[in-house]
């Protein structure tokens, strides 16, 4: 599994990081920064989470 950032629509509102705070974490400038890009499969719920709280559609998890 992969985490994918599309920067352009990543607004830093840090939805991502409530929900997975071990993958995710917003900058002081707002910038998103994905802190495991691959993370195991055993957190595949909260990536998930994640993902699917970002109110812009930033964020998609991809299988490998």
């Amino acid at each position: 599994m992969r985490i994918v950032l599309d920067e352009s629509k990543c607004t830093g509102l840090g939805m991502c990081e409530a929900e997975a705070p071990d993958i995710f974490e917003v900058q002081d400038d707002g910038s998103l920064t994905v802190l495991d890009e691959t993370p195991p499969e055993d957190a595949r719920d909260e990536a998930q989470a994640a993902c699917d709280s970002c109110p812009t559609g930033a964020l998609t998890l991809e299988d490998d």
